[in-house]
């Protein structure tokens, strides 16, 4: 249940709405989402104004009953929530971050602590690093997917780009003051909060104007921008090239600056980002992080997410991914479990044929992912597996497998 508040009381409450799917219209009535832009999830408890909330009631007329289920939160036991509960609620102002406040472990808690410390506010801070449990009751406990999530007095604000366009807005500051959040001192906050907006950016770096300006322009001059040491072609660090690899790898698009050819964006850079090494990556303007973060984030999943979410790269089609799997090798077997353990007769006689012929292949248990089983069926107009391919094309199943090694031409057939 989400409580929505106005003027620092609740005025309704919305049952069984997911996050993610009203984001886009809670945002444009919020105007902090571009037209055509899919908003990131946002959690409509303390940041819902007025204008939001006919939104918030027409979208729950249409949807409600359908999305009762998210409300279940299965694998949460009563320990647990009690633990979650008591957590979210153990300072008015509480972020679940990656690391802690001193050191955070990636951008966006970066970014989210760096804000906190801008709007002048007390905060604690829990490190999901530390704890799975915690890490992955509170993705169902708050129904949101992803870390950072920062919640005032016990209820969820949202993630990284929601509490940043609140920031920017000056909501924040209104959703602290409602809530009896106390400021305080300026000489006791780390940072200052910067009149354009950008949170982790200190007043009071010393950069200059023209500097800041100057860094400001590179940070953006691309969507994926990476500031590292030598190029692309020619990384002077493994860390760099480490970085680059994994840009390659998830099909982006992207641009460099070598920071080895100008030592005032080498210095600047780490004090305007407030990250003290090299490789940078910064996505639309905001840093994620250097290599450790953006391996950390390739191996999760979270990387492609930012990615799509940023729009950045489109999301991979079923067809696309059947297509990819199906050229991932020359000959490409479809079969049920591997070929050390075939889990079906059929699919064993044709790895016995493939390696009598002394052919190399690759192979795919279909039985480990039901959504390529059913797609290959139709995308290949073929009902049953095994299913082998060369060079992109359908051979076909056990049967033809057989007959052309009974014809001896299996091996001809593919080395063509």
């Amino acid at each position: 249940m989400h409580f929505l508040h106005q003027d620092g009381k609740t005025v309704d409450t919305l049952e069984g709405a997911d996050p993610s799917s009203l984001a886009n219209k809670v945002a444009k009535v919020a105007g902090s989402a571009n037209p055509g832009e899919p908003a990131a999830p946002a959690s409509l408890g303390m940041a819902a104004g007025p204008a939001v909330l006919e939104t918030v009631k027409e979208f729950t007329k249409e949807n409600g009953s359908s999305q009762q289920a998210n409300q279940v939160q299965p694998g949460l036991s009563d320990a647990l929530k009690n633990r979650l509960q008591q957590l979210t609620g153990s300072h008015p102002v509480m972020l679940f971050m990656k690391g802690n406040a001193e050191a955070p472990k990636c951008g966006f808690s970066r970014k989210v602590v760096d804000i906190l410390k801008g709007e002048n506010v007390k905060f604690g801070t829990f490190d999901i690093l530390s704890d799975i449990e915690v890490r992955e009751g509170l993705k169902l406990f708050s129904n949101w997917p992803t870390f950072p999530q920062l919640y005032c007095k016990g209820e969820l604000l949202g993630g990284c780009d929601i509490v940043i366009a609140m920031h920017e807005s000056g909501e924040l500051k209104e959703v602290f003051r409602d809530h009896g959040i106390d400021t305080i001192g300026s000489n006791e906050a780390k940072l200052s909060g910067s009149e354009n907006g950008k949170g982790g950016i200190a007043q009071s770096t010393g950069l200059s104007m023209t500097l800041t300006s100057r860094l400001e322009s590179l940070v953006n001059s691309s969507p994926v921008m990476l500031f590292m040491k030598g190029k692309p072609t020619e990384p002077k660090c493994g860390f760099s090239g480490k970085v680059v690899e994994i840009l390659r790898e998830e099909k982006v698009k992207f641009e460099t600056f070598d920071i080895l050819t100008d030592e005032e964006v080498r210095q600047g850079l780490k004090v305007y980002s407030n990250w003290s090494s090299y490789p940078q990556l910064y996505i639309k303007g905001e840093l994620i992080g250097g290599s450790d973060i953006v391996l950390e984030m390739q191996k999760s999943g979270e990387l492609k997410k930012v990615l799509i979410e940023k729009g950045i790269v489109q999301k991979e089609t079923m067809e696309d991914r059947l297509k990819s799997l199906i050229t991932s090798s020359p000959v490409m077997l479809f079969m049920k479990g591997t070929p050390d353990a075939p889990r079906c007769g059929f699919s064993s006689k044709v790895v016995n044929a493939l390696k009598e012929e002394g052919v190399s292949f690759e192979s795919f248990d279909i039985l480990s992912d039901e959504e390529v089983r059913q797609g290959l069926k139709v995308f290949s107009n073929w009902p049953t597996f095994p299913q082998l391919y060369y060079k992109g094309e359908l051979i076909g199943g056990c049967d033809i497998i057989m007959e052309l090694r009974d014809n001896g031409e299996l091996k001809s057939t593919l080395s063509e």
